[in-house]
């Protein structure tokens, strides 16, 4: 049975979810993960979201299908939205609470999330 993911999560479940994205991520060596945490913020469009990179398209696709598949093998959630897949240059995965932005770094330079949300607190994971 598919758990339905609500926008109305408990903090305990928006950081399980946050911990298994960051963990998929870094299966698939994704570089340069940043988690924005939106909670203070008014109007923003989730409580967090998780950006990283991949060296190149086919590591864009692959952590991003890793994220997919861990989350419903694992938490029995699945994506509410997923774009991007087919160029790999910057692939969003909506988790309600959690959107995470899977870029190629050109992609992510050019587009500048951090700069967009400079004023939410920023939690930096240290690439493996």
């Amino acid at each position: 049975m598919k758990k339905p993911i609500s926008a109305v999560s408990t903090l305990d479940e928006m950081e399980k979810v946050n911990d298994l994205v960051i963990d998929a991520i870094r299966d698939i060596k994704g570089i340069n993960i940043i988690k924005i945490d939106l909670t203070k913020l008014d109007d923003a469009p989730a409580s967090y979201f998780i950006v990283c990179e991949g060296e190149s398209t086919v590591q864009v696709s692959a952590i991003a299908s890793n994220i997919k598949k861990r989350m419903k093998q694992e938490m029995q959630i699945n994506s509410g939205v997923l774009e991007g897949l087919t160029d790999s240059k910057w692939v969003l995965l909506d988790y309600f609470d959690t959107i995470v932005h899977v870029f190629y770094p050109e992609t992510r330079q050019f587009y500048d999330l951090e700069g967009l949300w400079s004023d939410a607190n920023f939690i930096e994971y240290q690439d493996l």
